[in-house]
């Protein structure tokens, strides 16, 4: 792939990823360089260990090649316990792409400050990393390095090679601690970040399909108002009130037609194969300007594999009765 916005494989300090020409599996794409929490979250991932791994410089770039078919799986972050959503993606999924979430993968986020061997807190001048990588650390530069330049860099692991590959003194990055290892620097602090069980979520993304229902799962769409109005959003949580569908997220984004034009972008328990959500998302569709569906997927988090094989059982059981009580038909 001729893509510019790839990660140069072959750039000083870098080792090559390893990716696999003859690889059977899939071909996903990253934010990278290697040594991101984005890496990370996909190796925790034991069905896609046989993947081609493509690092990209921005999530807008990893979410345009697999809009354009150039990649199977687009792995972007989507939101963060501490800093909230990843505004980028979500914004890009709403306005620039059409692409189904296939799965989310939670990460435990540890972040540490590293610099070349030998330097010392008191030597910090600057602060390199992601955005979002320093808004979860605010707390600990204002009272820690209250003196420090904070700077942007595309990622974690692309501000920890920026100073491994430089060197240069007194510049610091934030991100994973493995990272330290790949480009040679040195851990100055760990677990930097301001609040504990920090954690982020992440998604993976295709152009097409919807995986089967899982017993747990979780559908994320963006809902278009018919008009702005006391009143409106009341409506469209009603639909989903009335038929007992939890919503775990709801949050609003401009639309970017027009200064306070916003749409509501909601995650809510369940499946759109499941009767009651089909129903709420017709009505909707119905009722409201648009609705944009992003996915019906397998939830993460704690204790999900218990949940989903309790809810397999239970409709197994479920099953089971309305089969006696049909078989009494006459």
């Amino acid at each position: 792939m001729t893509d510019p916005a790839r990660i140069d494989q072959n750039r000083p300090g870098r080792e090559p990823d390893g990716a696999d020409t003859d690889a059977q599996g899939p071909r996903i794409g990253f934010l990278g360089p290697r040594g991101t929490f984005h890496e990370a979250a996909l190796n925790t991932q034991d069905d896609l260990a046989c993947a081609e791994l493509v690092p990209f410089t921005t999530i807008q770039d990893v979410l345009a090649a697999t809009a354009a078919g150039e990649l199977d799986l687009g792995f972007c972050a989507i939101e963060n316990a501490i800093e909230g959503t990843v505004t980028v993606t979500i914004d890009t999924l709403t306005q620039d792409v059409d692409l189904l979430i296939q799965r989310e993968v939670v990460l435990d986020i540890r972040m540490a400050l590293m610099a070349v061997p030998g330097t010392e807190l008191a030597d910090i001048h600057t602060v390199l990393s992601f955005p979002h990588a320093l808004g979860q650390c605010r707390r600990y530069l204002r009272q820690t390095l209250g003196h420090a330049t904070i700077e942007s860099a595309p990622s974690t692991a692309e501000a920890a090679r920026l100073v491994g590959e430089k060197r240069p003194p007194g510049v610091a990055a934030i991100g994973p601690s493995v990272a330290a290892d790949l480009y040679d620097l040195e851990v100055v602090a760990i677990d930097i970040e301001d609040h504990p069980g920090n954690q982020t979520r992440f998604v993976a993304v295709a152009r097409e399909g919807v995986p089967a229902r899982s017993g747990h799962d979780k559908t994320s769409v963006v809902i278009y108002q018919k008009a702005d109005a006391p009143g409106s959003l009341l409506t469209i949580l009603q639909e989903f009130a009335a038929r007992n569908i939890n919503l775990s997220k709801l949050e609003s984004r401009p639309t970017k037609r027009g200064l306070g034009d916003y749409c509501f972008v909601i995650d809510l328990d369940g499946h759109i194969g499941d009767e009651l959500v089909a129903d709420a998302l017709r009505d909707l569709k119905s009722k409201q300007a648009d609705v944009k569906f992003l996915g019906s997927y397998p939830a993460a988090g704690a204790n999900s594999h218990e949940v989903r094989a309790e809810a397999s059982e239970s409709w197994r059981a479920a099953a089971d009765w309305l089969d006696d009580l049909r078989a009494q038909i006459r």
